[in-house]
């Protein structure tokens, strides 16, 4: 993999605490629209593109450092932004996502004040109509007894492109690792962030937008995809009963699930 060091000094600092690392594939128009509404250094994290992704950034914005994979490697490729970004804190955004102003310093600014907390899921903004991701209202819910002292929802898992980390704990938890990918890639480290101590909360007052790729998986596509990562996480992390039990509800669940548990078995 190949990098490019970060170049002029005009994009602005919203927070000195914070990077914001990118990974896409296959993107670039959505991609380019996007970068220039990042408040802070960009790691960007090349999934082996076929459309050019890479070069165009390198010649739009040479101030974001650019990691080209040789390959796919789904959302392990945040981890290796991650891994380079040299931050007390990463916000995590998608190709088709960004953090609102203001958003970058607000998020910091409750992982400093608060040492054990580890991950601050924002709210999502999706579309220019900004309606409210229905997740959002689950994990404003949340019924997960609250951190004395630690603000807003308790969560155990997240969604990772409205994600600021505390990279340390992040990384020392595994990141985001080659085997799950993407999607569903949050439960896996969510599981291994509270087995270390480590709390997660949903911030409503701190805001994200999403507007969602036209390029995106098909219905049916997603369900294999989210089934497979699904069974995958059990397998690694779930006592042996409840995994099986994943396997099982796959089984019975339609045609797309079962091909992602096919997918998981071969892995």
């Amino acid at each position: 993999m190949t990098t490019a060091a970060h170049g002029a000094e005009s994009r602005p600092v919203e927070d000195p605490r914070v990077t914001v690392v990118v990974a896409s594939r296959n993107r670039r128009e959505e991609l380019l629209a996007s970068l220039a509404r990042h408040r802070a250094p960009v790691v960007f994290v090349d999934n082996a593109s076929t459309d050019g992704s890479a070069e165009a950034v390198r010649v739009a914005y040479p101030d974001v450092t650019v990691v080209r994979l040789r390959r796919n490697m789904g959302a392990f490729a945040r981890t290796l932004g991650a891994a380079r970004a040299g931050t007390d804190f990463v916000a995590f955004a998608d190709d088709d996502s960004w953090w609102a102003p203001g958003a970058l310093a607000a998020a910091a600014s409750v992982l400093a004040a608060h040492p054990r907390l580890a991950v601050v899921n924002a709210r999502i903004l999706v579309g220019p109509e900004e309606r409210l991701d229905p997740v959002c209202a689950e994990m404003a819910a949340s019924p997960l007894p609250r951190p004395d002292g630690v603000p807003g929802a308790p969560l155990l898992g997240f969604v990772a492109c409205a994600a600021m980390v505390r990279t340390d704990a992040f990384l020392t938890a595994g990141g985001f690792d080659p085997v799950v990918r993407f999607p569903g890639e949050e439960e896996r480290v969510a599981l291994d962030l509270a087995r270390l101590g480590w709390a997660m909360t949903y911030l409503d007052d701190v805001v994200v937008h999403h507007h969602p790729s036209p390029r995106r998986h098909a219905p049916d596509e997603r369900v294999r995809a989210i089934t497979r990562a699904s069974v995958l996480t059990g397998a690694m992390r779930l006592p042996w009963r409840r995994a099986v039990a994943r396997g099982w509800r796959a089984a019975r669940a339609g045609a797309p699930a079962r091909a992602g548990l096919r997918d998981a078995l071969r892995e």
